[in-house]
């Protein structure tokens, strides 16, 4: 089992002046406790799962050069990329920038996006839903000709929202034989079959009966497209308070393993997960020592 920690909330004592220096040491710590990957949301505002809007809140894909420059060893990337707030070109260009500059270390990314509020309120365009699936196959389709040989196809591409005349990608990714593709969402009809056809990697929400029929899904996708099942890595995000006592309400590190091994039974090999009041490093430094400890050990 592989483990991720997603940044979800930047509100850190010590107010703008301290994010920089608090996130470049919640990174450092991540990457020296053994964490897989590191991940942050791609939003402008604060979302209502986790604050308010008004909550400090940072731009991801330059919050993810600020942590190749403090990590060494974890994969980076978006969890994940809202695919009409930039165009397929610029997705591509910019996946692939991360990853040269972090030595090889990028995810992509990308789902078809859901926050309406926040892109009117910044006056992103929000197309209805059938038009951003249709501009996130562009991306992915993009994605691998622009990603394959040392260049690109450098062919012209016609998608169904978006033309191109030449797909030529230099620096290439250093990753090979793609920047891994993680697609963000459970959708059964059309989310999960792009996985299939597209993507290295699916994120699905929810406990172990539901995602362990997700996965099921995925797997009829592969089936009809002709794609072996195990091509895919199959992650799930989730959300830990933890103490090493489990005082106040919180888990303590055994109660989280056992949570992760019950998703781990249930198929997912890769979990990712917020960590509460995550300026306090010292909790993951514990979950270091316990949880990835354990569970590799299994």
């Amino acid at each position: 089992m592989k483990f991720g920690l997603q940044i979800s909330s930047f509100s850190f004592p010590g107010g703008p002046e301290q994010l920089g220096p608090t996130l470049a040491r919640i990174v450092r710590t991540a990457d020296e406790a053994g964490f897989d990957s590191i991940w942050v949301m791609d939003h402008f505002f604060q979302i209502r799962s986790v604050g308010r809007p008004e909550e400090p809140m940072l731009e991801g894909l330059t919050a993810l050069g600020w942590i190749a420059a403090h990590s060494e060893r974890a994969r980076l990337g978006l969890m994940v990329g809202g695919v009409h707030y930039r165009h397929p070109g610029l997705w591509i260009k910019s996946a692939t920038t991360l990853d040269v500059l972090s030595g090889g270390r990028a995810w992509f990314g990308i789902g078809a996006a859901w926050n309406q509020e926040e892109s009117e309120a910044l006056g992103f365009p929000f197309p209805p839903l059938g038009v951003r699936f249709e501009l996130l196959e562009d991306t992915l389709r993009m994605a691998h000709g622009l990603w394959s040989g040392e260049r690109g196809s450098e062919e012209d591409f016609q998608g169904r929202r978006y033309r191109a005349s030449r797909l030529l990608n230099s620096p290439q990714s250093l990753s090979r034989p793609r920047i891994p593709i993680m697609i963000g969402g459970g959708g059964e009809l059309k989310t999960l079959r792009l996985v299939a056809r597209y993507g290295d990697a699916c994120n699905v929400f929810g406990g172990p009966e539901k995602i362990h029929h997700k996965y099921e899904v995925l797997r009829r996708h592969c089936e009809a497209v002709g794609r072996p099942f195990e091509e895919i890595e199959r992650s799930n995000l989730q959300s830990v308070n933890v103490t090493s006592d489990g005082a106040g309400g919180a888990e303590s590190p055994a109660q989280v393993t056992d949570r992760f091994a019950e998703l781990g039974d249930a198929g997912a090999q890769h979990v990712i997960f917020s960590v509460r009041d995550v300026w306090q490093t010292d909790k993951i430094e514990l979950l270091g020592r316990t949880l990835i400890q354990d569970l590799r050990a299994l």
